[in-house]
């Protein structure tokens, strides 16, 4: 699968998370994403949203958060907080092209949508919250990009019907994010494995988008097939920003880029083959030498010949085979054995 000429099936494509982490201030937006790319990242997401997309303006109680990192907060007041402003897109949209960086957006509703459309994104993603919203996925599936769906609180069903729903508008473009929706993740609650899952059961690329602390959870997810890691990014962890407790800052996000690196170039290849360093150290590999000078006509035995290293004689296979044989002419000590050596 292709995002805008990167493939993602030769590269993990490595995603920075801009989100909250512009800090209200332009300024930090742009230099954020400047400083993605020389961390490492191959793209930059951002959120396109008012609070209006996303809830009410309400003050009861069930638009009161309880428990976690947003304790008490006002739904609507932290969506406003943490809004990437409408005004600003245009220009985070330009740096980024101007530094080289694929970027897009989580749009959540269809207004956020059309208004996205004006940049030509090449893809969208959705967030695990707005995954049971049928009406909305279908709107999105039928822009036909790569779409990128984050798994979080989502139930399989829910899954499944997304799926379907791409299936149905004839977007092959799905990638789920494997996804554990507590800010910040414990290590314990990641649960990697469902990424296999995920792969067996929807046939589809699959991803990791954390908010675990540190980059180990990344690393792992490579492993287990992930191609797509995003991860929420921040130029200091000091600065306002209602993300701040699970993002990385540039040193940590470079590091994980090149554990990430490191991580492909150590799976390389499913193919069973040896590279020429690999091959060369076969010198040292055992084979049948005589340890013992041999005579013309003489027998071979468990005490004339060894299997031993380097690997410039017979294969130890033929060990069985020449025993009780003859010599075929005169043999030196430590010399190796080839097939002439034996009458048949």
């Amino acid at each position: 699968m292709l995002i805008d000429g990167f493939n993602l099936n030769e590269k993990v494509f490595i995603i920075a998370e801009l989100s909250a982490n512009h800090a209200n201030n332009l300024e930090v937006a742009l230099k954020t994403i400047q400083a993605a790319k020389k961390a490492g990242a191959d793209a930059i997401k951002i959120q396109t949203y008012t609070p209006d997309s996303l809830t009410l303006n309400c003050d009861k109680k069930d638009f009161i958060i309880e428990g976690g990192l947003w304790h008490g907060r006002k739904l609507y007041e932290l969506y406003e907080e943490a809004k990437t402003p409408y005004e600003w897109h245009k220009k985070l949209f330009e740096c980024a092209k101007n530094e080289g960086l694929i970027c897009f957006s989580s749009p959540f509703s269809k207004k956020d949508l059309e208004f996205l459309k004006q940049f030509n994104p090449p893809a969208y993603k959705i967030a695990s919250f707005e995954a049971n919203d049928y009406d909305f996925v279908r709107f999105i599936a039928k822009e036909n990009k790569p779409t990128l769906v984050s798994t979080g609180i989502a139930y399989e069903e829910e899954l499944e019907m997304i799926v379907k729903i791409f299936k149905e508008e004839n977007n092959p473009n799905l990638i789920l994010l494997k996804c554990t929706s507590a800010y910040p993740s414990k290590i314990s609650d990641l649960n990697l494995n469902v990424i296999k899952t995920l792969q067996s059961k929807f046939k589809t690329i699959i991803g990791l988008s954390d908010h675990s602390d540190g980059f180990l959870a990344p690393t792992l997810a490579v492993a287990l097939g992930a191609r797509v890691i995003e991860k929420h990014f921040i130029l200091d962890k000091n600065l306002k920003s209602a993300d701040a407790k699970f993002s990385l800052d540039f040193e940590e996000f470079k590091q994980m880029c090149f554990m990430v690196r490191q991580s492909e170039q150590a799976l390389g290849s499913s193919e069973f083959v040896m590279d020429e360093k690999t091959l060369k150290n076969r010198h040292f590999a055992r084979s049948l030498y005589a340890s013992k000078d041999i005579k013309k006509g003489e027998i071979f035995t468990q005490e004339n010949v060894k299997s031993i290293r380097p690997s410039l004689g017979l294969h130890p296979k033929f060990l069985p085979i020449i025993l009780g044989k003859k010599a075929s002419c005169d043999i030196e000590f430590g010399q190796a054995l080839e097939k002439k050596h034996f009458l048949e």
